[in-house]
């Protein structure tokens, strides 16, 4: 016989609400439910192995799976929180969690760590709602505190689509965590086909495409995955995805010396947006060991940010985070093989 439906909203109250983390501490629960949970559940499918703080407020996460394989996650802190001269509490810290969608890649980015290891599997809904559950346990953040959600950590999030789409409602269910579909923001490397399905679930999170190049060329080095889903196809894919009136959609620029740094990229990148309601966000390269590429200048950064703004396309140059500490997608999780290598 099943357990009544109410059952279940308790069990996610206790889960995501009240953060327990066995089925033994469910009070309101029966004793022989709780001993079948646990004989076929799960809470945590995932541990804490490492973790970094940086000086700037960010920690990033190093997760093991049940498989033996690890991701990462970020905690970014957006805003400090606020205190009056009694030293009560006006405004909440704000933060924002950076979370993977797969155990490494299959894009294959030429200047992305995590591409180096090649794709192992994709993650269970569980395993990418428990990256956020774990952090806010971890940093005794209060369960009814929003935090907002980039899917942007290891992995292309529209490879995984099903269990994504999964999580996105898992992580807006108001008897859990109850993280608005608003606060979340899906960034893909641009598979153009996949945009059109997510548009089509209807699911309300923001977009955000992982640019880089403003021609084929250039974007097919940097982006093999182009070859398949070129320029054109994303942006006409970006034009027909639902958006909200008081939203835009984010392109990701990373910006690397001497590769796409140039004002002639700028002008290009301004042509390619054209009718779109966009925001640009420039992010700096951060290197790692072995790579070739290299960190641009801020000057350069200023100028290609100012050329966009004069002609009236909103920038921003993203704040770099973490580079005190493995800050570069995946260079966590090398530096943890690397040392069980030894």
């Amino acid at each position: 016989m099943f357990p009544p439906k109410f059952r279940a909203k308790q069990i996610y109250n206790w889960i995501y609400q009240q953060h327990v983390d066995n089925f033994d501490e469910m009070a309101n629960i029966p004793k022989t439910l709780r001993k079948e949970l646990a004989e076929h559940f799960d809470i945590s499918p995932l541990n804490i192995v490492n973790k970094e703080l940086s000086s700037d407020g960010s920690i990033k996460y190093l997760f093991g799976l049940h498989d033996g394989h690890t991701v990462e996650a970020v905690l970014l802190k957006m805003k400090d929180a606020v205190y009056d001269e009694k030293g009560e509490l006006l405004h909440h810290a704000k933060y924002t969690v950076c979370v993977s969608s797969q155990v490494g890649c299959k894009v294959g980015c030429a200047f992305c760590l995590t591409a180096k290891g090649g794709f192992v599997r994709n993650l269970t809904p569980g395993e990418i709602v428990g990256q956020v559950l774990e952090i806010k346990k971890d940093q005794e953040i209060a369960s009814n505190r929003r935090v907002n959600i980039v899917y942007m950590g290891m992995g292309e999030p529209l490879d995984n689509l099903d269990n994504l789409a999964k999580s996105i409602r898992i992580f807006g269910n108001e008897n859990g965590l109850s993280i608005s579909p608003k606060r979340q923001t899906v960034s893909t490397s641009g598979i153009s086909t996949k945009i059109e399905k997510l548009g089509k679930m209807e699911l309300g999170v923001q977009l955000a495409i992982s640019l880089h190049a403003v021609d084929d060329a250039l974007r097919e080095t940097l982006i093999p995955m182009n070859k398949a889903y070129n320029i054109a196809s994303i942006i006409d894919a970006v034009r027909n995805f639902p958006v909200n009136t008081r939203k835009r959609v984010m392109f990701e620029y990373l910006v690397i010396k001497d590769v796409n740094d140039d004002i002639e990229s700028a002008k290009k990148l301004i042509k390619l947006l054209q009718g779109i309601k966009a925001k640009v966000n420039l992010i700096y390269f951060n290197p790692y060991p072995g790579t070739d590429f290299k960190r641009p200048e801020p000057e350069q950064m200023k100028r290609f940010q100012d050329y966009l703004l004069r002609k009236g396309v909103l920038c921003t140059i993203r704040e770099s985070k973490g580079l005190d500490i493995s800050a570069a997608c995946g260079q966590l999780r090398e530096k943890e093989l690397q040392r069980s290598e030894v």
